[in-house]
């Protein structure tokens, strides 16, 4: 199991569409995907589990991985909510 911190940089946070890529990147990956926030704890590749978290921007989120590819799905997500999200 692997986990790592990362902030959101782009102007909504993880709401609706940014979400929904996110989403698409984390089923990518085999292993088992959580977004951590504060003390809630939800499937990364479920839609309603996101965005029951209310990310905005400014917030640090943790993710965690467990599984085959877990090491490449961190590094994968955390390249992703840094660069490709930060854009949207």
């Amino acid at each position: 199991m692997i986990s790592r911190d990362v902030t959101i940089k782009n102007s909504v946070g993880l709401h609706a569409r940014p979400a929904t890529f996110f989403i698409q990147k984390a089923n990518s990956y085999k292993s088992s995907i959580w977004v951590e926030k504060e003390d809630c704890r939800v499937n990364a590749k479920s839609l309603l589990g996101v965005l029951s978290l209310g990310i905005e921007k400014g917030m640090t989120i943790t993710l965690i991985a467990d599984g085959a590819d877990e090491a490449q799905a961190i590094d994968g997500l955390v390249n992703f909510v840094d660069s490709e999200l930060a854009n949207l």
